[in-house]
């Protein structure tokens, strides 16, 4: 069912709606926009209104990439066995809690064998680090995610490898025995193929200490390039991706897209148009998603390759679009009309891609330090509008607790912040090198407990993205005459589903939007609340409190 998506996107939402999937959550009045419809509830029993008005949402069920994505850095998120090093059984034990979030997939940084913490230099594609475990930890994480209809995403490095790989020192060891005026013979060592070697010194050029040769490590002088075009590496990438989907891995995150062959997006695209149909040719629903730090236009141009998905960067990160509607350089307006334009672009290119939204990763600064006089609301609204974009939206661990770090690496990957107590159960360790963090919001212990955290913020953020199928799988239309400098408004519409009305003040003063010109059908469907003061909806005007959102459902044909 899933691959379907290459043709007719939309044909995916008509499914779910014959199979009975929708939510189609009226609102809990029973009342219509024109009758004097509230979101308040009779018998509310929690001060923050989206705690009672969404607690009848349920995911629709849904069989294909349009998932709600947790990324994991392995080293830093849940220690099982005390040597405070993260690992796969201490990910198994917080199953409960991610699948309670509402994350039905989740991406894990690198687990293969590695001599750094991030491990994205592997020294063997077939094996586990054993820091985080074994195969058999790993397998039966699989299982365990599988159970919990959890999909698992592996991180493949194939840009570069460690220095200490096998490959590399079987390439390396060669050169060394040849003689300076000899040709090197891929006959007598092919592993010298497997690399880029030159006897000149060229840019992004490493020497091969005691030779007179160099090797191309565009990233760092331990991370060799590999050369990708060379037909013996592409048979064991072909070997690499079939060990692992025959282990139960569902897809996989590629690393660095824009790096397989510097400077020359062409082969880039052939490269990742390799990588999509020996995915699919072992399994056809293997899911790509590929890291493409780069613009528009030029993400566009790698989609003409097939992948799945290519993670969202012109909206991510301090730089991107999100954060500049936030902090009030672009207009909310502008969110609505960047969301059309890309999805034009994208399109275009590739009818059938699923779009990556995604705000903050393992390599970006963490978005609580985005806004360093908010205390909660521009920090919950901002993870919003990526969560509530449309395609397989992607979350990094810690962001629901408004975790902090910037600057180096390892402070972007600080301890996952279950409790205060640095020796409480499940607790790691600091990379090394990580700067002391003084974070800003509570631990999960104490944010369990308070119906304005940002925890619970972002639960009920995912529960509405999950509850209506269009969110994740429509296109967006701006709706004219609503959106302005501080609202942004727009419906995502999918073919056999309800269409979805987002209208979010994205500002720190209340909002009345006119809604009567879109017709009486319109109902309140869910809030979101930053703050205890309610949503109304009546005679067609809409009222907003500072920093919030509105959704509002319109039943498919009306």
């Amino acid at each position: 069912m899933k691959r379907m998506k290459q043709t007719i996107p939309a044909l995916l939402c008509a499914l779910l709606f014959l199979s009975g999937c929708v939510s189609n959550r009226t609102n809990q009045a029973g009342q219509t926009g024109d009758a004097g419809q509230t979101a308040g509830q009779e018998g509310t029993s929690a001060a923050v209104q989206m705690i009672d008005y969404n607690k009848d949402l349920t995911p629709a069920a849904r069989d294909d990439d349009y998932r709600t994505t947790y990324e994991i850095f392995v080293y830093s998120f849940c220690d099982s066995n005390g040597d405070g090093i993260g690992d796969l059984n201490g990910i198994r034990s917080k199953l409960d809690y991610i699948s309670d979030m509402g994350f039905d997939q989740i991406w894990l940084t690198p687990v293969q064998p590695s001599d750094t913490y991030h491990k994205y230099d592997v020294d063997d594609y077939r094996a586990i680090d054993p820091a985080f475990g074994t195969m058999e930890d790993y397998e039966a994480l699989l299982q365990e995610c599988h159970e919990r209809g959890i999909r698992v995403l592996m991180d493949l490095v194939l840009n570069h490898t460690s220095d200490t790989h096998a490959w590399f020192q079987a390439a390396s060891d060669y050169l060394h025995e040849l003689p300076p005026d000899w040709e090197p013979s891929e006959e007598y060592c092919p592993y010298f193929g497997y690399y880029n070697f030159s006897r000149t010194q060229q840019d992004g050029y490493a020497p091969l200490e005691g030779t007179n040769w160099y090797y191309e490590a565009r990233f760092w002088s331990e991370m060799p390039d590999l050369n990708l075009s060379n037909e013996a590496v592409r048979k064991e990438i072909r070997d690499i991706m079939q060990f692992w989907l025959d282990k139960g891995v569902d897809g996989f995150r590629l690393d660095a897209v824009t790096s397989y062959v510097t400077g020359n997006e062409e082969a880039n695209v052939e490269f990742l148009r390799f990588l999509t149909e020996t995915g699919r040719g072992v399994n056809p629903d293997c899911y790509l998603v590929g890291e493409a730090w780069t613009d528009r236009p030029s993400i566009a141009a790698l989609y003409a390759s097939g992948i799945d998905s290519l993670f969202d960067f012109p909206f991510a990160d301090s730089e991107g679009v999100i954060r500049q509607v936030m902090n009030g350089s672009y207009k909310a307006s502008d969110y609505v009309q960047a969301l059309v334009s890309e999805e034009a672009a994208y399109g275009a290119a590739y009818p059938g891609y699923v779009g990556a939204p995604f705000y903050t990763n393992h390599d970006t600064a963490r978005s609580a330090g985005y806004y360093a006089q908010d205390d909660g609301p521009v920090t919950k609204m901002a993870y919003a509008l990526s969560l509530l974009m449309p395609g397989d939206s992607f979350m990094y661990y810690g962001e629901e607790l408004g975790m902090k770090g910037s600057g180096k690496d390892e402070n972007k990957r600080a301890p996952m912040y279950w409790s205060a107590d640095p020796a409480a159960l499940g607790m790691c360790t600091a990379p090394a090198g990580m700067d002391e963090l003084q974070m800003k919001f509570p631990p999960l212990e104490e944010q369990l407990e308070d119906d304005l955290s940002l925890w619970r913020w972002f639960k009920e953020v995912i529960r509405v993205r999950r509850a209506f199928p269009a969110i994740a799988r429509g296109t967006t239309e701006p709706v004219e005459g609503v959106s302005d400098e501080s609202v942004a408004a727009f419906v995502r519409s999918c073919e056999g589903q309800q269409d979805v009305l987002l209208v979010m003040n994205l500002r720190d003063r209340a909002a009345t939007k006119d809604l009567s010109a879109l017709g009486a059908a319109w109902q309140l469907a869910a809030v979101l609340n930053t703050n205890e003061e309610q949503i109304t909806y009546e005679n067609g005007n809409l009222s907003l409190p500072a920093y919030c959102i509105a959704v509002l459902t319109l039943d498919a044909g009306q």
